[in-house]
C-alpha cells in the first residue's frame, strides 16, 4: 500500500490535522557539547548505588561484557560521560527517578555481523526515567531498550538525542570494517499486563537503520507490546523502515501517536502490523528518497477517519536538523 491516504483500513487509527512550519532556534538531536568534559575520571565499572549527582567519568571497557555503568540507586544524574568498547549494554538502570544526560556512547558490539548478540547503549527497567541530550551509536543491540526482562512498569523519556548506527569506520571488536551492527534506535519490550508503560520520545534523530544489517525489517522505532508511546518532531531517515508499530501479541500491543515527525531516504515510512488498535498520526511530514509511505503486515486495522491531509512535503533535511521545527495545527 503506497498512499497514507490508504489507510482508511484502520479502526482507532487517525491522521489529523496539517502543520506550518516556522524556524526555531532549536535543532533537531543533540544539543551543545555531549560526552566527558576536561580532565575526566578514568573509571572501569562503576556501579552507583547512592542518590546523587555523578559527572564526567570516561568508562573505556577493552570490549569486556555487562552493564558498564549499572545504577540501582533512586534519584540519581548521570552527567557528562563517555561509555565506550564494550560487549555488554553501556548504562542499566535498575532506580528510579534518573536521569542521564550530555552522554557519548559508542561502540558497544556483541558477537559478530554474522552472529549478532545484544549490547544495548541505555536498557534496564522501566522507572521514570529520561535520557537527555546523549549521543548513542554503534550498538550490537538497540540504543535503548526497555525493559528487556519484562518485570517492571513505568515511564521513559528521551529527548533530543541522536540515535544512530552505520557501516564502521574501522573493524571493531568481531565486526568488520564497512558492516552495520546494530537492531533499533528504541526498541520496546513489557509486562503483558497491567498499566500500560508510556514512552515519549522527543525532538531526535533517529538514523542509519538500514540494509544490509544483521536483521530483517531494521527499523529505528520498533514499537511494541503493552506500551503508550507518543513521538513528537522527530526526524528519521536512512532507514530501512523508519516506525515500526505492532498491534496486538500475546504480551498486547502497541498504543502510538506520532506528532510531527518527519521521514527521509527510508524503505517504508510506517510500517502497521497486526491489526494496532491505537495510531493516530499527526501532520506527518514525507521527504525525499520514501520509497513506501506505509507499508501494512500482518492482519489489516479495521476502518479510520482522516482529516486534512495524508501527509506533507518535508523542508530539505538538513534545514530542518539544522534548524528545527515548530507547528501550528489547523
Amino acid at each position: 500500500m503506497r498512499r497514507l491516504a490508504a489507510l482508511l483500513l484502520s479502526g482507532l487509527l487517525g491522521i489529523v490535522g496539517s502543520t506550518v512550519l516556522h524556524a526555531a532556534p532549536k535543532p533537531v538531536g543533540t544539543q551543545g557539547h555531549v560526552g566527558c568534559v576536561e580532565n575526566p575520571k578514568r573509571v572501569e565499572r562503576p556501579e552507583i548505588t547512592e542518590p546523587g549527582v555523578y559527572e564526567n567519568y570516561l568508562v573505556d571497557s577493552n570490549w569486556a561484557g555487562g552493564n558498564r555503568v549499572k545504577i540501582t540507586a533512586d534519584n540519581v544524574t548521570l552527567r557528562n560521560c563517555e561509555i565506550r568498547n564494550a560487549s555488554g549494554n553501556g548504562i542499566g538502570v535498575f532506580g528510579k527517578q534518573v536521569v542521564i544526560e550530555n552522554c557519548l556512547i559508542h561502540h558497544l558490539l556483541a558477537g559478530s555481523f554474522k552472529d549478532q548478540k545484544d549490547a544495548h547503549g541505555i536498557t534496564g527497567s522501566w522507572g521514570r526515567l529520561v535520557i537527555r541530550n546523549c549521543d548513542i551509536s554503534y550498538v550490537s543491540g538497540d540504543c535503548v531498550q526497555f525493559d528487556p526482562d519484562r518485570k517492571q512498569s513505568g515511564t521513559v523519556t528521551i529527548e533530543d538525542c541522536n540515535l544512530w548506527t552505520g557501516p564502521l569506520p574501522d573493524s571493531a571488536a568481531g565486526f568488520a570494517k564497512g558492516e552495520r551492527p546494530g537492531e533499533n534506535a528504541v526498541d520496546t519490550k513489557t509486562p503483558p499486563d497491567g498499566e500500560r508503560c508510556k514512552l515519549v520520545i522527543r525532538n531526535c534523530h533517529l538514523h542509519g537503520w538500514n540494509q544490509p544489517a544483521a536483521i530483517q525489517n531494521a527499523a529505528a522505532l520498533n514499537l511494541k507490546e503493552n506500551v503508550d508511546a507518543e513521538v513528537i518532531h522527530c526526524v528519521a531517515s536512512d532507514n530501512e523502515i523508519a516506525f515500526r508499530v505492532r498491534g496486538p501479541g500475546k504480551r498486547g500491543g502497541a498504543h502510538v501517536n506520532l506528532i510531527e515527525c518527519a521521514i527521509y531516504d527510508s524503505g517504508a515510512g510506517i510500517r502497521i502490523e497486526d491489526a494496532i488498535e491505537h495510531l493516530e498520526i499527526r501532520g506527518l511530514m514525507m521527504g525525499q528518497g520514501v520509497l513506501e509511505k506505509v507499508r501494512v503486515a500482518g492482519a489489516k486495522p479495521a476502518a479510520a477517519t482522516t482529516n486534512g491531509k495524508a501527509s506533507l512535503p518535508a523542508p530539505p533535511l538538513k534545514d530542518l536538523l539544522q534548524h528545527g521545527f515548530t507547528s501550528e495545527s489547523k
